[in-house]
């Protein structure tokens, strides 16, 4: 039965499309890499940053690099081999052979469907990677500001923290909230403390505060306490001071969770809501930047490597403004930040049906 869908035909255009695919993948990290050691250097050499810690970010670093140039990958790869398709009057022969142009890209956007599937999977990855790779990168520098004020933070666990002030030197912190979501099997907390303490053998021992059990959405448990010691609040003062997680370091429930978080307590969320649904919009990038590309590289059969060198990166270049200007218009509220993510999708996928309808079948 498989056969009778899966052509010799099909098994070549995949090939073709796998090949120029792997060897893109692999060249443009390390590309990003050079790119980044370059401008950088200097700032990794007064940080004491050793080689191996160094070449160990960039290790962490793969999966994000992965996630952002995979679109890239694809339409390089769908130019380059439907570009040489053309030059050597394959299509030509297919649609003499009565098979359609649609029918003859079919590999293509199958295989452009799975790097939207692996590009997903990136976007989940990534962020732990990163969280690991900024610690790498902090290297042995220390900052000089011992106070941080009224931030949020999202820790591994799941849980917010709301801290009013933060003084590192002195251990302390003042005017603290975490809260911490219901599960299938337990209730959700919310300890609300006026003052806490770190100790480096006890850790953080919270005083003067309220502690809700939240066994539904109705129903709230509340104890007062003198002094409770959390367990599950584990990060030094140090941390909650240097690792404001940004939202490449947060998956898509983290992110949601700490935007949530940030809205009870009136912060502006439209640039966080921005970079959360390009979490989505991205690997969707890798469907229609193929079936803009597809249709594009059949319109010059002489251009050669130069022309799909050109188209691609030009491309790329245009998407990733795009990309900056949607980050712009979402957080300054011009529209639902959600709709603006997806304005560089929108825009390459009018002009793929444009192609599209415009090809010859």
């Amino acid at each position: 039965m498989t056969g009778r869908f899966i052509t010799p035909l099909d098994r070549y255009i995949a090939g073709e499309f796998t090949r120029i695919f792997g060897m893109t993948i692999m060249g443009f990290p390390v590309l990003v890499f050079v790119i980044d050691l370059v401008d950088n250097l200097r700032k990794y050499q007064e940080k004491h940053l050793t080689a191996k810690a160094l070449a160990l970010s960039y290790l962490y670093w793969i999966p994000d690099t992965l996630f952002m140039i995979l679109p890239a990958a694809v339409l390089f790869s769908t130019v380059f081999s439907i570009g040489t398709f053309t030059r050597y009057s394959e299509i030509t022969a297919a649609k003499a052979s009565g098979i359609s142009f649609y029918r003859f890209i079919t590999p293509i956007l199958v295989m452009a469907l799975f790097a939207m599937g692996l590009d997903l999977v990136f976007s989940e990855v990534a962020p732990p990677a990163n969280a690991e790779r900024l610690k790498l990168l902090a290297g042995t520098q220390t900052g000089t500001d011992d106070d941080r004020y009224n931030f949020a933070f999202a820790s591994e666990q799941g849980r917010t923290y709301r801290i009013y002030s933060l003084n590192v030197k002195g251990k302390q912190v003042s005017n603290i909230e975490i809260e911490e979501r219901a599960g299938p099997k337990k209730p959700g907390l919310l300890i609300a403390a006026q003052q806490g303490d770190w100790n480096q053998k006890t850790g953080w021992r919270l005083k003067q505060g309220t502690l809700h059990v939240l066994p539904n959405e109705t129903a709230d448990l509340a104890f007062t306490f003198d002094s409770l010691s959390d367990r599950r609040l584990r990060e030094t003062p140090q941390e909650l001071r240097a690792s404001e997680r940004e939202p490449s370091e947060m998956r898509f429930a983290e992110l949601t969770r700490f935007i949530k978080v940030l809205e009870r307590s009136g912060a502006e969320v439209n640039t966080l809501k921005v970079e959360r649904m390009l979490k989505i919009a991205i690997p969707v990038t890798c469907l229609i930047i193929a079936l803009f590309g597809a249709p594009l590289a059949t319109s010059s059969q002489r251009g050669g490597a130069a022309y799909g060198i050109a188209v691609s990166l030009a491309t790329t270049v245009f998407f990733l403004v795009l990309i900056q200007l949607t980050k712009a218009i979402g957080g300054k509220g011009l529209m639902p930040p959600e709709m603006a993510a997806w304005i560089p999708n929108l825009l390459v996928g009018t002009f793929a049906i444009i192609l599209m309808a415009r090809v010859r079948t």
